[in-house]
């Protein structure tokens, strides 16, 4: 299943995709949960037979949101998940888990506020008075279909619904002040997501190509297969004491070749424009631009594989 959540007129649907992308067939789920985007889906265990889906639709002119436009809690993050991330974010200096080693030995986890989230070709936005040093990190995000407390590992993917693409968007400057990494992850517009959440059955989530390209050059290009710390690991460490709900969503870490690894470091600014695929999911392309600038809206994002 391939589920999407976009604006038609000023009304928020939520539908089953086609897999060339061109048609969506509508859940009625009523407005109220309409609201909650994918989320609504994942909730009520719907599948591709429901009754409730609607007729199909042209995807053409229409507006995709992220699948969870306000997820119902903090994104679960991991920093540091791939071997040559951690080490080069080990050298920049804004790393204030280095005193341990570059490589952790256990999962790295912190959060992004769900008011972060924004859509595919929505605005990543520059405040020049909070930070100078804004910075992307493509990543496999999963999302949470069955919850569950001290989920062994042998376990956690038949509690996994599915997968979308996060950019875990990051103040360097900020990171590297507060050590906590919270405040620089959790900027406004700092976590764009989509454009479609694919359910588990049609992913091999140990076997995902990642790329990112910032204005066509391309930055970041890695497997899933290369994670520190595996979907299953990262399920069993988070339930270990913490009770995981239906729709949330953990974003597993981001390969090496962000902007802070370059000599000098390559920051976003405005004009720029970032483009991540995940195979099997799709793109995700965002613009740059300063906080309280103009930019024009996109409207469908590419939601094929």
């Amino acid at each position: 299943m391939r589920i999407a959540t976009f604006r038609a007129g000023s009304r928020r649907r939520v539908g089953l995709l086609s897999a060339d992308g061109k048609t969506i067939r509508p859940f009625d789920l009523g407005a109220d949960a309409e609201e909650r985007g994918a989320l609504a889906v994942i909730e009520r265990g719907l599948r591709a037979d429901s009754p409730s889906l609607g007729a199909s639709i042209p995807t053409a002119g229409l507006a995709f949101e992220a699948p969870i436009p306000r997820p119902r809690r903090n994104i679960f993050c991991v920093g540091k998940n791939y071997y040559e991330h951690a080490h080069e974010f080990a050298k920049s200096g804004f790393d204030s888990s280095a005193a341990s080693g570059a490589v952790p030995e256990s999962p790295i986890v912190f959060t992004k506020v769900p008011e972060c989230v924004i859509a595919p070709g929505a605005a990543i936005e520059i405040d020049p008075a909070a930070s100078s040093a804004i910075d992307y990190e493509a990543e496999l995000a999963v999302v949470i279909g069955k919850g569950g407390r001290g989920i062994r590992k042998a376990d956690a993917l038949k509690h996994v619904w599915g997968c979308t693409i996060v950019n875990d968007v990051t103040a360097r400057d900020l990171q590297a002040k507060y050590k906590q990494w919270d405040i620089g992850k959790s900027q406004d517009t700092f976590c764009p997501m989509g454009p479609v959440l694919v359910s588990s059955d049609e992913l091999d989530i140990a076997n995902i190509d990642l790329k990112c390209w910032v204005n066509g050059e391309l930055r970041q290009n890695a497997n899933t297969s290369l994670l520190i710390f595996d979907v299953p690991t990262l399920i069993e460490t988070i339930s270990a004491g913490i009770t995981l709900y239906p729709g949330d969503i953990i974003a597993t870490g981001t390969p090496v070749g962000v902007g802070i690894g370059f000599n000098p470091p390559k920051y976003l600014k405005a004009g720029d424009t970032v483009k991540i695929e995940l195979s099997g999911i799709g793109m995700l392309e965002n613009p740059v631009r300063l906080r309280g600038s103009a930019v024009e809206p996109r409207q469908v994002a590419e939601a094929r594989a």
